[in-house]
């Protein structure tokens, strides 16, 4: 059975209110879709792992996310942040200081990608040999 026909199959049971409630993620309009591409962004995955480890400044998260521009990094923690997944606390002082931290919602978000980027590491030799084979 083909991945479209599981989904056809699984939303043709379910009814509208809950279909609406779940999102069409395979519809263009669909506004699951931006929160997956801020979620599963290269920048947008290893920032969640980092702030799975605990409360950052931004200049931590920098170093810890070895090669993503202070403009990327920017970006994604706003669009995070805006999607619910990211407090971030300003300080009054100079200079400025700001941290950030999951919320609630974040934090599952992150186990998710956690389980995720586990398997790509446990996995990675099978898909390098397939890569390899298919070049």
């Amino acid at each position: 059975m083909k991945i479209n026909d599981n989904i056809e199959k699984s939303t043709t049971l379910l009814s509208l209110p809950l279909r609406l409630q779940r999102g069409e993620l395979l519809a263009a309009e669909c506004p699951s879709r931006s929160v997956l591409k801020h979620v599963t962004s290269q920048w947008g995955v290893l920032v969640l792992m980092v702030l799975l480890e605990g409360t950052s400044r931004f200049s931590q998260i920098r170093k810890k996310v070895n090669g993503v521009s202070e403009k990327m990094l920017a970006q994604t923690l706003q669009s995070l942040e805006s999607d619910g997944f990211l407090n971030r606390k300003s300080f009054p002082v100079v200079p400025p200081h700001v941290e950030y931290s999951l919320t609630p919602l974040g934090e599952e978000v992150a186990a998710h990608i956690v389980t995720l980027a586990d398997w790509i590491e446990s996995n990675l030799p099978r898909i390098l040999d397939a890569r390899n084979s298919a070049e």
